[in-house]
């Protein structure tokens, strides 16, 4: 099994962006985290991040046929890109929307997520334990919680 996991915007600024919210683990450790997972698991991860949004979707374009399944962590693109949504209904993919906090609990424009009618679940507010789960999710494994 082959799993894309996929961050958008920020991301790769993890442990300096806002620690009180988004913690200060770095997007190194999630690499080093979610690649121990997946071995313990015995699937294959691959990694994108970036801030451009067009990036991000010739990312999930490229799954097409060639992964199993996807983990996304849009970042702010989550409220903003119909692109998004629409690449992830392209592909047909079994996908996960993964966030680090609870966009509803913040502001009123975080709390629309445009790419989550393509995704078969949305694990929110766990941090980088998110992750994890959306990992066993795609993979067959029990996530530890129920996801939302």
């Amino acid at each position: 099994m082959h799993i894309l996991v996929i961050n958008g915007p920020n991301l790769n600024l993890l442990g300096l962006r806002e620690p009180e919210l988004y913690g200060r683990a770095s997007y190194s450790d999630l690499v080093a985290m979610l690649e121990a997972e997946a071995e313990r698991l015995g699937v294959q991860v691959e990694f994108v991040q970036s801030n451009h949004e067009g990036e991000l979707i010739d990312a999930i374009q490229s799954a097409y046929k060639r992964v199993d399944g996807i983990i996304i962590n849009p970042g702010a693109y989550t409220h903003t890109s119909i692109a998004l949504l629409d690449a992830l209904k392209a592909v047909g993919l079994p996908a996960v929307e993964v966030h680090l906090t609870d966009p509803d609990t913040r502001e009123e424009f975080r709390r629309i997520s445009y790419i989550r009618a393509a995704c078969r679940a949305t694990i929110k507010g766990r941090g980088l334990e998110g992750y994890l789960d959306a990992l066993r999710f795609l993979t067959g494994g029990a996530a530890e919680r129920p996801l939302t």
